[in-house]
């Protein structure tokens, strides 16, 4: 068996390139196999036995992904081939127990990680920032929003972000009626892809616009989330903001 830290993670339109424990391949996990006591059975290539396979690939980025003890380095790459019909299906890898760990992270550092926000502003031109008090930007002042729920259209997660962290019901003009009836107005939203870091999570960001008054609707915190929530005008929103997401989508549609 390999040993080895470095390895070389091929995708084509789904496939992915796996080999087995002498370098060989390609392989097919098989669902739902159960851990064997020889341990695995699937793993990465290293470059150096694509290159024996006589692969060409263009180098998209690396990742350094830690597991327990032990750092790898993965290199993201696309073939120069046509669809390889042989390969294994990426999400095939999750539910065989004798595929190496080290494939299972590394496809899902390729998973979007999707977040919906709403720039939420008055006939004032001023935006409604709020002051988070846990996750990832603790402390700091953003646009409402979060995670988009399994199912769930961004549209419709952020208009719910809206009210559990504002406690506002808002309508997003949705013109072309992607969500469910047509509703008039201007649908205006930006749509952002970003890798932050060497660990290669991908970040996908709907912003989206929403002119409002919120019609005498008061605005309360989500207690042990949102520590405030205030307007601001769009040249203050700026200073106070740090999530680049927020910056741009302010900046493009404000």
């Amino acid at each position: 068996m390999i040993v080895n830290s470095e390895f070389l993670h091929l995708e084509h339109d789904g496939k992915i390139l796996l080999v087995n424990v002498d370098g060989e391949g390609p392989e097919i996990p098989i669902i739902g196999r159960s851990y064997h006591e020889d341990g695995i059975a699937i793993r990465l290539p290293t470059k150096e036995e694509v290159a024996i396979m006589g692969i060409n690939w263009t180098k998209r980025r690396t990742n350094k992904i830690r597991l327990g003890e032990q750092d790898f380095t993965v290199t993201y790459g696309t073939p120069i081939i046509e669809w390889p019909s042989s390969w294994a299906w990426k999400d095939s890898v999750i539910s065989d127990s004798q595929v190496d760990p080290l494939v299972r992270e590394s496809v899902y550092r390729t998973l979007h990680r999707v977040v919906s926000k709403v720039i939420i502003v008055n006939d004032e031109d001023e935006v409604v920032l709020a002051k988070v008090s846990r996750g990832f930007f603790t402390g700091c002042w953003t646009l409402p929003g979060g995670f988009v729920d399994y199912g769930e259209h961004p549209r419709d997660a952020a208009q719910r972000e809206a009210m559990e962290e504002l406690g506002v019901s808002i309508k997003i003009p949705d013109p072309l009626g992607e969500v469910s009836d047509p509703m008039k107005g201007k649908s205006e939203h930006i749509v952002q892809n970003s890798i932050f870091n060497d660990e290669g999570i991908n970040w996908l960001s709907y912003t989206y616009l929403c002119r409002t008054n919120l019609d005498g609707q008061e605005i309360t915190p989500k207690v042990g989330e949102i520590e405030e929530a205030r307007w601001f005008s769009k040249s203050v929103a700026l200073e106070k903001m740090v999530s680049v997401f927020d910056i741009e989508a302010i900046k493009k549609l404000l």
